[in-house]
């Protein structure tokens, strides 16, 4: 990014970002056949350029140092949770950086990596970048192109809703998807609910309300985990799942949130649309599905399992399970097929917390402490009993649901960001004047030169 359109961006004022945000969604080359809108643009489409796009991944997901972790470590006081210590410019629970970013527009589509896709010894010189200001180089050190051209899922319901069929994917246009990956944060919070100090007892609902492969250490057969009603600590799974879901999915609100601040202060329009399908985006960007049976996907019980087999409604469901290239994995669950069993995927997460290389026990310049030898040697390693509880309950839900979590895949998606240069001359023909900012209506003149 040149330095004066960084200055320029840099000294956007946060209060006028967020009074002047708006949907705004009409876009050079775009038409509206029908309607009190009725429109078609007298322009050719104007894609955005490699600088516009790096500007606003720098808002979404740029990486921007380390986190500050300032928790308390002694055992049972739950700074344990933390599973990264690098943060990004939207928060994140315990700094996971759960949630991947794809941008795609005429051109191909990328990948974005998160920080634990990244080589370690990469990251000092992203984080460099961004702190100078060059996020045209941090964009293309941290995008892996996964595919030629644009990737889309049609648009007809129910992969979208009608009132965005008109405008979705149009050329010219640059299209962000969030993908929500919950096997890592599912794992994790199971580590923490499971220790001795919380204790918490899973319960499933579909399943009679039996207890989730957590039987032989509920605290009535001698175990530690709280499994009288009157303690206020059993869960059901669709709660616990519902939880997690809902964590990861206000980190992608935030990159929304990012996405449209971002493009207030450049002057390009852009707005959130609807994006949640079970297999819509992953299908049109190219992940690795599966299959189960709809009863099966549901968890049905036997018979209605048989009905539905009767009836012809027990048809396949498609959902992702993971985003190859050349046979490499770039975004993996924890979870089959990715790990021989769900005892191996959590393990892996134990691993990556607190073993050699983990994040309290590897690299000493990979956090924000002055002392990081010393912090860490007083960091508890998980409990043996708390991991042996995970891979019970994780293991009871594979096997039982053919896949980890239950209630959804492993993968999301909820809501896309679709950005483009205005047609002005829309707004100025249906619009009061305060519909567009000077920030809209001088971005051609200032970024591109052009009236």
């Amino acid at each position: 990014m040149s330095s004066t359109l960084q200055e320029k961006i840099s000294v956007y004022p946060l209060l006028e970002a967020l009074k002047k945000r708006r949907s705004r969604r009409f876009a050079l080359g775009m038409k509206m056949d029908r309607g009190p809108l009725q429109y078609s643009s007298r322009h050719a489409p104007f894609p955005l350029t490699e600088e516009e796009e790096a500007a606003l991944v720098f808002a979404a997901c740029g990486l921007t140092g380390y986190a500050l972790a300032d928790l308390p470590f002694a055992e049972g006081e739950g700074g344990t949770i933390m599973a990264g210590l690098l943060g990004r410019t939207v928060a994140s629970g315990d700094a996971i950086q759960t949630v991947a970013l794809v941008v795609t527009n005429d051109e191909g589509t990328y990948l974005i990596r998160r920080p634990q896709d990244v080589d370690p010894r990469e990251i000092p010189e992203l984080i460099k970048l961004v702190e100078a200001g060059e996020w045209t180089e941090f964009y293309r050190g941290i995008r892996i192109k996964i595919k030629e051209g644009r990737a889309a899922p049609p648009s007809a319901p129910m992969y979208n809703i009608n009132a965005n069929q008109w405008s979705l994917h149009a050329s010219g246009t640059t299209y962000f998807i969030p993908i929500n990956e919950l096997s890592f944060m599912y794992i994790n919070g199971l580590l923490e609910v499971f220790n001795e100090t919380t204790g918490a007892f899973l319960i499933d609902e579909r399943a009679s309300f039996r207890p989730a492969g957590l039987g032989r250490f509920a605290r009535s057969k001698g175990g530690h985990l709280r499994d009288d009603p009157r303690e206020g600590c059993i869960v059901t799974v669709q709660r616990l799942e519902l939880m997690v879901s809902e964590v990861v999915t206000i980190e992608q609100g935030m990159m929304l949130q990012n996405l449209g601040l971002m493009a207030q202060a450049i002057g390009v329009g852009g707005f959130p649309n609807f994006a949640e399908h079970e297999s819509g985006w992953f299908e049109a960007i190219g992940f690795r599905l599966q299959k189960l049976s709809a009863s099966s996907y549901l968890g049905a019980s036997a018979v209605i399992s048989t009905m539905m087999k009767l009836f012809g409604r027990d048809v396949p469901v498609r959902y992702p399970i993971g985003l190859e290239r050349d046979g490499t994995p770039l975004l993996k669950p924890f979870c089959p097929p990715y790990y021989s069993s769900m005892e191996a995927a959590v393990r892996a997460v134990v691993e990556a917390k607190c073993g050699p290389m983990g994040v309290f026990h590897g690299r000493s310049d990979g956090n924000a402490w002055r002392d990081p030898l010393n912090v860490c040697q007083q960091i508890p390693d998980i409990s043996e009993a708390a991991i042996e509880a995970t891979i019970a309950y994780c293991s009871y839900i594979y096997d039982r649901y053919g896949r980890f979590p239950a209630y959804m895949p492993p993968f999301r998606t909820v809501t896309g960001f679709q950005a483009g240069h205005l047609d002005t001359e829309f707004y100025d023909r249906y619009y009061r004047p305060e519909a567009l900012s000077e920030t809209e209506r001088g971005h051609m003149a200032k970024w591109h030169g052009q009236k």
